[in-house]
């Protein structure tokens, strides 16, 4: 069983099963780990079990802005301008890049106003470069609806260099006049194994 320390952090090598064994040291509180020699904590281990990696893949974005009057016969990809974070800097124009091979947890939500139930339904897409997530929602309502929300989260298998939008398709069916409320849409993502 051999170990090592530096810093007051310790690793042990399990020999029986081949595994690497973390220990907060007595008299610590956090144990740090890092794939280079500054020891900048990659991985933190607090002494009550809490696990962080502050440079681990994630996201959340928000559009700048309303959009409005979306036309129909489209599939628009929603435009996310604004970000909140953007660890690794892996999202750039509307779209999120994976830095490196893993599953990924997706999410978003669309705020939609000024819903036509000429148009039938619409269909918004969660959309990668393996596969699309689809959701359809159908506008069989007694009148057009001021507005209306939907969400959806998928852990996605992606490989490095994959991609990650969302967009929303709308038939050639009633008015252009669905809109989506920026400050009540979302896009988010993270690297989770």
């Amino acid at each position: 069983n051999g170990g090592s320390s530096s810093s007051g952090q310790l690793i042990f090598m399990d020999a029986g099963t081949n595994r690497a064994r973390i220990g907060v040291p007595t008299g610590t509180t956090t144990l740090s780990l890092s794939g280079s020699n500054s020891l900048t904590g990659d991985i933190v281990i607090t002494a009550d079990g809490e696990v962080t990696m502050p440079t681990q893949p994630a996201f959340l974005v928000f559009p700048s802005s309303n959009t409005t009057n979306i036309a129909i016969n489209t599939n628009l990809t929603v435009a996310f301008a604004t970000e909140v974070f953007d660890v690794g800097a892996n999202f750039a124009s509307n779209t999120f890049t994976a830095p490196i091979t893993g599953k990924y947890l997706l999410a978003y939500s669309l705020y939609l106003e000024d819903i036509d139930i000429d148009t039938q339904y619409y269909q918004p897409l969660l959309n990668t470069s393996n596969r699309s997530y689809y959701q359809v929602i159908a506008t069989n309502f007694s009148a057009d609806l001021e507005y209306f929300s939907f969400s959806q989260a998928v852990v996605a298998d992606m490989d490095a260099n994959d991609t990650a939008s969302i967009s929303i398709q709308i038939p050639n069916n009633g008015a252009a006049q669905l809109d989506i409320f920026g400050n009540g849409s979302y896009f988010s993502g993270a690297l989770i194994s």
